[in-house]
């Protein structure tokens, strides 16, 4: 459980901060930047379920923020080759293979690509589009980490799935793909 009594502790204030383990670092070290992405990201997926969706929806993206909390807890906590006297939290496969059942639950209902998406349609879409990008940039910023630092393999796996399901959702709030903008190449309008 965690108990937060005091939201300021000074701390913070020399540019450092520590780590799950105790270990002091700049704010600016990898780590930190990793877990940070990791946090817009929810935060970014919070601002797509106020949005609205349907209940089914809202709570598998409730479950994935959940799951985002869980992932920043392993980035936080390094890798050793002597093991803890306390295990950390570590993002494991059967939270990526749930990830593989949502996308293909959700991919059933929709009907194939014939061209690549521009990322708009519904409020909703446009918000997991956003919420897919912001994704891809936190995973290139953990797996930076990685070149540098032993991660847990299932933390990039993890948002490589995410970003596909929320690919995915995206269509899925368009109508399950019937409003999806299509790109047209060369950028001639389809009106012009």
């Amino acid at each position: 459980m965690v108990y937060l009594n005091r939201i300021y502790t000074k701390t913070g204030d020399s540019g450092e901060t520590s780590l799950g383990d105790g270990q002091r670092v700049k704010k600016t070290d990898p780590r930190i930047a990793a877990y940070g992405g990791v946090d817009e990201l929810n935060a970014v997926i919070g601002l797509t379920v106020a949005a609205g969706f349907n209940p089914d929806l809202t709570a598998m993206l409730r479950h994935i923020q959940n799951d985002l909390f869980d992932l920043g807890a392993d980035l936080c906590v390094p890798e050793t080759e002597t093991p803890p006297k306390h295990a950390p939290l570590r993002v494991t496969s059967s939270q990526v293979e749930q990830l593989e059942h949502w996308i293909d639950a959700q991919n059933e209902r929709l009907s194939s690509l014939t061209s690549f998406i521009l990322p708009g349609g519904s409020p909703a879409a446009a918000h997991l589009h956003l919420a897919r990008t912001v994704c891809r940039r936190v995973e290139i910023g953990v797996l930076e980490l990685a070149e540098r630092n032993r991660i847990n393999s299932q933390v990039v796996i993890y948002l490589n799935r995410l970003s596909d399901l929320l690919f995915v959702l995206s269509r899925v709030a368009n109508h399950d793909g019937r409003d999806d903008v299509l790109w047209v190449p060369g950028g001639k309008s389809a009106q012009g």
